[in-house]
């Protein structure tokens, strides 16, 4: 018996066959069923990573290859089987070129031929599972050699680096500030099949509101006053690439609405112009505040929300990681002495032992602040806890 659950996912709007569809594959334990009786409610629960989708053709208000699609852009490794009331060889085609793997024509033999085919995919979906576990265990740290520590928190953001890097999901990267968020986004990018393409940053804070949508869009001559030229923005900059949204939680409602669009088409309009430009651009957001939250108070649209939840990253604060701290200090010491031609200095044991009682608030940032001016403070080979001058706490 597997020791992995199948999750299955069933989009049909039919409730009383979808039941049935229920019912027959939870009769093997191994199978986990969730129903959707349309496609709105399904794409909200599509960041919970399903390994099979069981997906009707004719769906209210959707149609199931353009849901095909969107499964396919997700995550690649998702099976689908497509489910449909007619067998037309048009309709066949464009389900196997779009990346169905079975499809189904609704008759009286259709559950017994499900079941078959859930069957022979889960077999594949957690013999997949176990070589992830296997290779999981393994941490290749000379591609991860910028995030520095061995604690177990940093080895599971390594573990998960690993997992997402392989696909072109959108990852969202949580954490406090000053953790290190922008090197986590620049690691699954380096180490993803976009790595020769642009890595294209953007602190979304820092741009006033009356001017990120150029910037993040770009725009035409004439669009506005001052708009002198062509300008290409951040996306475009980005395309064939990634484009790292930095502090997402501080963009404003307005705009959340017109980057939801361009997640769920893929495409991007420049201010000034109606042409809209198709873009292929891998999307990593990052934020250190609660965005469920946000959403409660208003200042963060719902639908984005469940959009930016495709894989989740949290990075844990320096004071949570222990010995990585005393790693920390030790390499930005002599990073800082190298570049600055100096000679490499050492901690006292006191001076090591006072930085691991330091609750680093402001945790990697602050760390390389208080090392770079511990060094130039101390007139010695070895700094002291005399030269250590912590930031007060705010």
């Amino acid at each position: 018996m597997s020791k992995f659950l199948t999750r299955i996912f069933v989009v049909e709007d039919n409730e009383f066959f979808a039941t049935l569809i229920k019912q027959k594959l939870e009769m093997n334990d191994q199978n986990e069923v969730t129903l959707f009786f349309n496609g709105d409610d399904f794409r909200k629960g599509l960041h919970l990573n399903p390994d099979i989708v069981v997906l009707d053709y004719n769906l209210p208000n959707d149609n199931g290859i353009d849901l095909l699609k969107e499964i396919k852009n997700f995550n690649d490794d998702i099976r689908t089987i497509l489910l449909s009331g007619q067998e037309k060889v048009d309709i066949v085609i464009e389900a196997f070129e779009n990346g169905a793997e079975e499809y189904i024509k609704k008759d009286d033999n259709a559950l017994t031929m499900l079941d078959l085919k859930v069957q022979k995919h889960s077999s594949n979906v957690n013999l997949r599972k176990e070589v992830d576990v296997l290779r999981d265990q393994i941490i290749d740290r000379n591609r991860y050699d910028r995030i520095i520590g061995e604690s177990p928190a940093i080895l599971k953001v390594l573990r998960l680096i690993q997992k997402v890097e392989k696909t072109n999901m959108l990852a969202l990267i949580t954490g406090e500030s000053g953790t290190g968020k922008e090197l986590v986004a620049s690691a699954i990018h380096y180490n993803s099949a976009r790595k020769n393409r642009p890595f294209v940053a953007v602190n979304v804070a820092a741009i006033p509101e009356d001017l990120i949508e150029s910037e993040l869009f770009g725009h035409e001559r004439g669009a506005f006053t001052g708009a002198d030229s062509k300008r290409i923005g951040k996306f475009e900059e980005a395309n064939e690439g990634t484009i790292f949204l930095d502090e997402i939680g501080e963009m404003d409602v307005h705009m959340q609405t017109k980057l939801l669009r361009v997640l769920q088409e893929s495409k991007i309009t420049r201010l000034g112009s109606n042409k809209e430009i198709p873009l292929n651009v891998r999307v990593i957001a990052a934020t250190n505040k609660n965005l469920a939250q946000r959403v409660k108070d208003g200042k963060m649209r719902e639908d984005l929300y469940y959009r930016l939840q495709g894989f989740l990253i949290h990075l844990p604060p320096l004071r949570d990681r222990g010995n990585d701290i005393l790693l920390l200090a030790k390499t930005m010491l002599k990073q800082f002495c190298d570049s600055n031609r100096m000679p490499v200095k050492s901690f006292s044991s006191d001076s090591l032992k006072d930085m691991m009682k330091h609750p680093w608030s402001g945790n990697v940032r602050e760390l390389k602040a208080f090392i770079e001016r511990a060094v130039l403070i101390s007139d010695g080979e070895v700094i002291e806890s005399e030269d250590l001058i912590f930031s007060q706490e705010i």
